[in-house]
């Protein structure tokens, strides 16, 4: 079944004769090794440096590629959304053993494929099919309990607010997006009851003017920190913060590094980040679908426990959060990790 036309036709048959798939299990795991290894995929919806999520994805996979045996390849599908459905089609139809893509964006596309392959496996990060179509029992999909380490970041940012407000922007009030936010509220007021918490939901992801003007309100109501959880629109907020000489929290990676080389300023302000370890979370994936113990065919909600979210402690970290801070927020890593503080979460 490694010729092209014929998987194809395969799979039709296969789709016509069963609505759905059951869960990979792990009696199905083979022996891989370095002359056997497991063929991995990794389709991007765009290209890489992004500084984000496709650089973490890719970032894991080396990873892999050094530590497991793994054959890896990556697919830059660009940011034509025309160019995506084909690109992903393509690579399942490549013989690949595991599938990668990302986020929503991506997901449609791999609940339609995968019931025409049913011996390939696939994983999506930051999003899950709906599994009670019964689409896709051989894929795994990745999702991030952020507010767990939203937690860690909110403590931080109460214990150095000087005015005693915070602010935070949201894109659009989803669940993978409300979540960074409900635990940045939550350590927030543990560390400060009487914190005020502006919030805001700015309604796009693209469009950093609307995000400048709404950390501008913020800031004139008195916030000396905020958090901006809104992609592009993000960054106009970050530059509000920087041009007022206040504090910021980053998002989904290491925001400070990002801005480093290019934008000094702006990277001095943004104190840490609150980041989804997406190759983290790939390499673990990738390590238990060689072990046997992968699980298809379901949601994973992975945590700071997991290694999968998780704060930046950078040189802006070490140099803005006093040590006394620090240590707090490292004991309270420990208690979130091990269960004995568990930060609400609206990711189910």
């Amino acid at each position: 079944m490694n010729n092209p036309i014929s998987r194809r036709a395969f799979a039709g048959f296969v789709l016509a004769a069963s609505l759905s798939i059951p869960a990979m299990s792990a009696a199905q795991a083979a022996d891989y090794s370095k002359d056997n290894p497991l063929k991995v995929v990794l389709v991007l919806h765009g290209t890489l440096g992004d500084k984000s999520f496709f650089d973490s994805a890719a970032a894991g996979l080396e990873k892999a590629k050094a530590e497991l045996p793994v054959d890896v390849k990556i697919i830059e599908a660009g940011y034509d959304r025309g160019r995506w459905q084909p690109a992903l089609a393509d690579a399942t139809d490549g013989g690949y053993d595991v599938v990668i893509a990302g986020t929503f964006d991506m997901t449609g596309f791999v609940a339609e494929l995968a019931p025409q392959y049913p011996d390939t496996r696939f994983i999506i990060f930051d999003d899950a099919p709906d599994y009670s179509t019964g689409c896709c029992g051989n894929v795994m999909g990745l999702l991030y309990q952020t507010s767990s380490a939203g937690y860690l970041a909110g403590f931080a940012a109460a214990k150095l607010s000087k005015s005693g407000t915070l602010g935070t922007i949201i894109g659009m009030d989803f669940p993978t997006v409300t979540d960074f936010k409900v635990g940045f509220d939550e350590g927030a007021k543990a560390a400060k009851p009487d914190i005020k918490l502006l919030n805001a939901v700015s309604g796009t992801f693209s469009d950093p003017a609307k995000g400048k003007e709404m950390a501008l309100a913020q800031l004139g109501q008195g916030a000396d920190i905020i958090f901006p959880i809104a992609g592009g629109t993000g960054i106009g907020a970050l530059q509000a913060v920087r041009d007022a000489h206040k504090l910021a929290v980053g998002v989904d990676s290491d925001q400070a590094s990002i801005f480093e080389a290019t934008d000094p300023a702006q990277a001095a302000v943004i104190f840490t980040s609150v980041e989804k370890k997406v190759g983290e979370s790939l390499f673990i994936a990738l390590k238990d679908t060689i072990d046997g113990k992968a699980e298809y065919g379901k949601r994973l909600l992975l945590g700071l426990k997991d290694g999968a979210v998780g704060i930046s402690r950078n040189k802006q970290y070490e140099t803005i959060v006093p040590a006394e801070l620090r240590a707090e927020v490292d004991a309270l890593q420990e208690k979130i990790a091990s269960g004995e503080i568990t930060p609400a979460t609206v990711m189910k």
